[in-house]
């Protein structure tokens, strides 16, 4: 069975790019444009991969990762977004996040890389 990957960013354009290269790469993916969305969709279960944004409306990332974590979800988190401050990755690796990757220094085939390590 695919791997399913919930992809959690309110940039539409970049979310559709990041849609379309991982589901040419074999992986289940559905996309929401804010936090809330994200984690009614976390509710339902069932997903292996969630790529977050952290600047978000109604709910952020920071939100969506704290609840990840407090609900005790079984669920990996790559951050994707553009802060490229060191205190923000050490802040979502200590929240649990799997990994941090900066938008605007990565690729869409590098963010796949880095799900196929991570997955």
């Amino acid at each position: 069975m695919n791997k399913k990957i919930l992809i959690i960013e309110d940039e539409k354009t970049s979310a559709k790019a990041l849609e379309i290269k991982l589901q040419k790469a074999g992986y289940d993916t559905k996309t929401v444009f804010n936090g809330g969305e994200g984690l009614k969709e976390l509710e339902n279960g069932g997903y292996d991969l969630v790529l977050l944004d952290i600047l978000m409306p109604i709910v952020d990332g920071w939100s969506v990762l704290e609840k990840i974590k407090e609900k005790g979800m079984q669920v990996k988190v790559i951050i994707t977004t553009n802060l490229s401050q060191p205190e923000d990755k050490k802040r979502a690796m200590k929240m649990g996040a799997s990994d941090f990757m900066v938008k605007s220094d990565s690729t869409l085939s590098s963010i796949v890389d880095r799900i196929q390590s991570i997955l």
